[in-house]
């Protein structure tokens, strides 16, 4: 676990990635918020920074790859979107 990114003891890092999974719809609040909570902390570290590279996104750009409209063309936030995409946020 000391090689992971993010913790449950390093409650200021999640509680910043929560607050950067908040973008002003609700349908990208519930995915981008739900996998934070369900998933985040089970990526490998590369993973993670990938997420986090996903939140610095336009929402549009965020909406066409999580909704499937579109992919992503860099390949570890392809990654992530489609672990993202197979979460149920209902």
């Amino acid at each position: 676990m000391a090689e992971d990114l993010y913790v449950p003891s390093h409650d200021a890092a999640l509680k910043r990635l929560r607050w950067r999974c908040r973008r002003g719809t609700r349908e990208l609040d519930r995915m981008l918020g739900g996998f934070l909570e369900s998933s985040f902390l089970t990526l490998k570290l590369d993973q993670q920074y990938a997420f986090e590279r996903l939140l610095e996104c336009e929402d549009d750009s965020l909406w066409d790859w999580l909704s499937g409209l579109k992919d992503p063309a860099d390949g570890a936030l392809r990654e992530v979107v489609e672990k993202i995409r197979t979460q149920s946020y209902a």
